[in-house]
């Protein structure tokens, strides 16, 4: 992409209603656009963002087995009559009525209308376990949004359903979703730590909420400090085996770490004092088994192996694409702007032409275009005719991890500028090095990245 043909509507000053550092830098980085309280459009940066989000989501779900479907978005108060919860869960809900006078709402969650798809469909144990998800736009009519994407109104979410014959089997897929939840939020360059915390309006007796360490946190969190030591890394599991995702979850979860709703000081006391922690946190995800709650009122039975109907045991589990978004800045920034983690940026480099319109920085910068592309990366050109601070400024405050640089200097003496945003340190080298670098760079987190002499050829055919 080119900037000169890119739609980034950055602001210069700070919008006086945002009170947090990501609400204020995705506001003037152009990636959302306030609609009504509480409710954003997704400019294309942000945009950008959000799909690479919701696409290391996604192929996480795949790999444990967990299969995509998408519900809608608006549901038949009928079915929250069934399981109970319609008069129950509060003004948070939205509640609407259409043209033939039915009660509808906008669903904050799906536990009700994956079970009515559930028993329409699924009538033997033979048919377990079975684990459906979709990634889907939710609703709730918070009293206060603020905080831009982190408490929104209208939010993206990834809401999966677990249905096993036995608790035990139930809670299999409990600590499967929380392996594939770390391996989620690895990817992302995110440490969440999985925290006991209570079920909500959900419910459940076995619940983790996943944190991230943050002082704009909207919980207060108790925890050992050893937990931040714990990687899960590139280890390779067995989704189906109990006993590798018990490890995981024990390994985990031992050690203390709890919301404040669920906070016991005298437990925590136990920690030696050299280790024990408080501080905020942000909420990205949770998981959830609460057995038989909705199958039970909603009559989602299979036949079991003695020919008898019995109620499935459920387990729900959530990860918060869009406040993801908001989490991730919150966690890596500076004053200048954001800092993605690569993983997750919306572009992989930024070139910047120190003189546009000279032939042979132009020609340069095409080259250094072409050679990203076709090794499957996408750069950022930044092309206009701007000012060399202001496109520096630009760079800084969208926050992508790596900046070439060409001016006719460097260019005279066969180098580019080759820029770190996260640590500021710049390295000089032809500009074929610097292509390979950024490959190498990207490969662990791009499959079509491959690192070859084609960037070198590439270039040299541009010049």
């Amino acid at each position: 992409m080119r900037l000169s043909r890119y739609f980034l509507p950055v602001l210069k000053e700070t919008p006086s209603e945002a009170q947090i550092a990501s609400h204020r830098l995705m506001l003037r980085a152009g990636m959302i656009k306030q609609a009504s309280a509480g409710i954003y459009s997704w400019l294309p940066l942000g945009f950008k963002v959000l799909r690479k989000l919701e696409n290391i989501v996604h192929e996480e779900q795949m790999r444990a087995g967990h299969i995509p479907m998408l519900m809608p978005t608006i549901q038949s108060a009928d079915l929250w009559r069934e399981s109970g919860r319609y008069d129950d869960y509060g003004e948070e809900m939205l509640r609407i009525r259409d043209r033939h006078d039915r009660d509808m709402l906008y669903g904050p969650t799906n536990e009700e209308l994956i079970t009515d798809i559930f028993r329409a469909h699924v009538g033997s144990y033979k048919d377990l376990p079975l684990t459906l998800y979709h990634i889907q736009w939710k609703f709730r009519d918070e009293i206060r949004p603020r905080f831009g994407v982190m408490r929104g109104r209208e939010f993206y979410m990834k809401d999966g359903y677990n249905f096993d014959l036995s608790k035990e089997d139930a809670l299999h897929a409990y600590n499967r979703h929380l392996v594939s939840y770390l391996r989620t939020y690895e990817r992302m360059g995110l440490q969440a730590i999985p925290m006991r915390a209570d079920g909500g309006p959900i419910g459940g007796d076995y619940t983790h909420e996943f944190l991230v360490l943050a002082e704009t946190g909207e919980s207060e969190v108790f925890y050992d400090s050893e937990i931040t030591d714990l990687r899960f890394g590139e280890r390779e599991i067995d989704y189906d085996s109990v006993e590798q995702c018990q490890a995981v979850l024990e390994e985990f979860t031992s050690r203390y770490a709890r919301t404040d709703e669920t906070h016991d000081e005298v437990i925590f006391n136990e920690v030696p004092e050299a280790r024990r922690r408080s501080a905020r946190g942000i909420e990205v995800g949770q998981i959830f088994y609460f057995g038989t709650k909705y199958s039970e009122p909603l009559g989602a039975t299979v036949q079991g192996p003695d020919g008898k109907p019995v109620p499935v045991h459920m387990g729900s589990h959530g990860i918060g694409v869009s406040r993801l978004v908001g989490a991730i800045i919150e966690a890596s920034h500076d004053e200048n702007g954001i800092i993605w983690p690569e993983g997750v940026t919306p572009f992989h480099a930024g070139i910047v032409n120190l003189k546009q319109g000279d032939a042979e920085a132009d020609a340069a910068c095409e080259a250094l275009y072409a050679s990203l592309t076709a090794l499957g990366l996408e750069p950022l050109y930044d092309d206009r005719d701007e000012r060399a601070g202001g496109k520096f400024a630009t760079m800084d405050l969208i926050g992508l991890p790596w900046r070439i640089t060409v001016g006719p200097r460097g260019l005279k003496n066969g180098v580019v500028e080759l820029t770190s945003r996260k640590t500021g340190e710049s390295e000089e080298m032809p500009p074929e090095k610097a292509i390979e670098k950024i490959a190498e760079i990207y490969a662990p987190h791009h499959r079509s990245v491959a690192v070859e002499p084609m960037a070198q050829r590439s270039f040299h055919t541009w010049l």
